[in-house]
């Protein structure tokens, strides 16, 4: 399988398992498509955290071999691209916090993978490029609005008419990624927040849908429509849990209602 999941204690771990540049094939996208939705299904689950095996690479990008049977008109689209950014986005649209832990080289369709999740953390010695250009193409999945959106406009067109890959620390002060940590620490980093989020609320859930929706729609009707979401977490056991254990003074105990 080019694609290995494990689940535990509300965490599903996702790892991309095609060392050692885990490309992003037809395979691998028919693969990730199928972990998302049984995950977005299963109630158990309220984080999951995406990886790639090996050090080498999180994800090198798109396998180019398979490309030649994409030059014709239409037949990138209809042969690829369709189905890789219905893959994409559903892990962007995934219903709970979703965590990218990237070691090695995020680049190009691997860079737009991880830029679907709402956290990205990295090692220090993470790398990150939109190299496309090469290619005489450019970001097909996705990478021309979410990266963008995280970077800006003008640093994401630095990024993507150059090439050039930057480093972690560039990333970070970019605001590509959220967190960066010494190789040899971030699977532990990564596994504290995910468990911090696998024990969370219901309200995990639904908070999401609301950033969500400050993008989507004007501020005033992002608040409207913000306001029954919010309505539903009062009304939720985990509520009722969590101030109880405020009151009590303890650690709450959400459930899985």
């Amino acid at each position: 399988m080019s694609v290995d999941v494990k689940v535990a204690d509300g965490v599903a771990w996702v790892t991309l398992d095609a060392p050692p540049l885990n490309l992003v094939s037809v395979a691998m996208t028919e693969a990730l498509e199928a972990a998302f939705d049984r995950l977005a299904a299963d109630p158990t689950v309220r984080c999951l955290v995406l990886t790639g095996a090996g050090e080498k690479a999180f994800c090198a990008g798109s396998d180019v071999k398979e490309f030649p049977a994409y030059m014709a008109p239409h037949k990138s689209i209809t042969g690829k691209l369709w189905a890789e950014n219905a893959m994409y986005s559903k892990l962007a649209d995934f219903p709970w916090p979703t965590i990218a832990m990237v070691r090695g080289i995020a680049f190009g369709g691997g860079l737009e993978l991880a830029v679907c999740c709402d956290l990205l953390y990295a090692a220090d010695t993470a790398r990150f490029a939109l190299p496309e250009v090469r290619l005489g193409v450019f970001p097909g999945s996705g990478g021309t609005v979410r990266v963008t959106a995280r970077i800006g406009p003008a640093r994401a067109k630095r990024m993507m008419f150059f090439g050039d890959p930057i480093d972690a620390a560039t990333a970070q002060d970019w605001g590509l990624c959220d967190v960066v940590a010494p190789g040899e620490d971030l699977h532990e980093v990564v596994a504290r927040d995910a468990a911090r989020l696998g024990e969370g609320p219901q309200s995990l859930r639904l908070m999401k849908t609301a950033v969500a929706m400050a993008s989507d729609h004007p501020p005033a009707d992002a608040i409207t429509r913000m306001l029954p979401l919010i309505d539903e977490a009062f009304n939720s056991a985990d509520c009722a849990e969590g101030t109880a254990a405020f009151i009590e003074k303890r650690p709450p105990r959400f459930g899985r209602d």
